[in-house]
């Protein structure tokens, strides 16, 4: 062997013997992993849940082991989150990671009293965690909402609540908001954010026992000093069509035939445009809503201008309903503060209280909607609609 050759030997038996490799790290097998939190608040203590995720449920989102449990969740009190969360330590045997945590659930009590403030804080200090946390609000159990599985045993990384975009293609109902939305819509007027209400639905089975998923059922409003409380079912529909980011919804309408009693309709490519109108420093607000829609299935003859004007008027309904309900918890549900705000801020300074406007009934003066395209779809029967 030459001499170069034992020489370059020797180097890179020096270099490897260097080589400091990563030595304190801990390997992944050997870690458990944060999906989500839930946070409740009962006599003067916060009780924190930790979902842990099982990995050996996600090699394949399509199907899970059926072996192994997809989750695990844990619970402890204290005076802080961060109190509660070293006590879940301390009955631990692995490091726990947290940058897969994907949703906080807060349940009514730990909203009240600024108690949520708190919560939130500690989590966008927290330097393994990420913005991108989705927030959620429920009254039911918070353990119970964390069991909850994804139909067909799906991975529990395909949970609804862990990806609530999945599902606005067809039903964009309530807005998902994350941390530094929701940091955001605190600290910008009308200092108010709308959080998705979930609920258990109990609507699904197999053939050997019955399944439950979550739903998004209305909005809990939080504001920088206190908890407004809910805007449930029917009542919070308005929300959907006030909304730039709502991709697909539907809508019932009564029809005055004999036929056919209701109909409904999808709504697609909603635009909104509320234009602040000032007058002697009052603030009123003009609706503009534009969008497309589409018919899935009707019977006997139905006129272009009938789906107009019953649409029309159902959408109106639904945005006042919700309108007045967020006037009875005073809050400014369409966060109609922010308008004026970003329209004539002089104006905003002048009549705003506590970060916001006054608002009555007549607040909205009027909402104009212009339906751009109704589409019959397929032409399977005779009948279709006239224009």
């Amino acid at each position: 062997m030459s001499r170069k050759n034992i020489a370059m030997m020797i180097f890179m038996l020096v270099a490897t013997l260097l080589l400091t490799g990563c030595w304190d790290v801990t390997e992944p097998q050997r870690m458990y992993y944060v999906r989500g939190v839930g946070v409740d608040y009962e006599d003067n203590e916060y009780i924190t849940y930790l979902q842990i995720i099982n990995f050996a449920t996600v090699a394949k989102t399509e199907q899970a082991n059926p072996d192994a449990a997809p989750t695990e969740i844990g619970q402890a009190r204290g005076k802080t989150v961060e109190e509660a969360i070293y006590k879940l330590y301390r009955s631990m045997d692995q490091d726990v990671f947290w940058g897969h945590m994907t949703f906080l659930l807060f349940s009514e009590k730990a909203l009240q009293n600024e108690h949520a403030i708190s919560v939130i804080d500690t989590f966008l200090r927290f330097r393994e965690t990420r913005y991108h946390i989705w927030v959620y609000c429920t009254q039911d159990p918070i353990e119970d909402v964390l069991l909850v599985s994804p139909l067909l045993k799906r991975s529990p990384t395909a949970a609804k609540l862990s990806n609530p975009k999945n599902i606005a293609e067809q039903n964009s109902f309530v807005d998902p908001i994350n941390l530094r939305q929701l940091v955001i819509g605190l600290n910008e007027p009308s200092y108010e954010i709308s959080i998705p209400y979930v609920t258990i639905n109990k609507n699904w089975e197999t053939e050997q026992e019955d399944t439950t998923e979550t739903s998004f059922s209305g909005v809990g409003v939080l504001s920088k000093d206190s908890f407004k409380g809910f805007i449930k079912g029917q009542a919070a529909r308005g929300i959907e069509w006030m909304s730039d980011e709502t991709n697909q919804a539907e809508v019932t309408v009564q029809l005055n035939n004999d036929e056919q009693d209701h109909l409904t309709v999808d709504i697609k490519k909603l635009s909104v445009n509320v234009k602040p109108i000032v007058h002697n420093n009052q603030a009123a607000f003009d609706v503009l809503l534009k969008f497309n829609v589409v018919l899935n299935g009707f019977k006997g003859k139905l006129s272009s201008d009938e789906v107009r004007e019953k649409v029309s008027a159902e959408i109106k309904k639904e945005i006042m309903d919700t309108f007045k309900k967020g006037l009875e918890m005073d809050t400014d549900v369409f966060r109609l503060s922010e308008y004026l705000y970003r329209n004539n801020v002089k104006v905003w300074k002048k009549v705003e209280q506590d970060g916001k406007i006054p608002l009555t009934e007549d607040s909205i003066r009027k909402i104009d909607i212009h339906i751009n395209k109704i589409s019959p779809g397929r032409k399977t029967f005779a009948e279709t609609i006239e224009e």
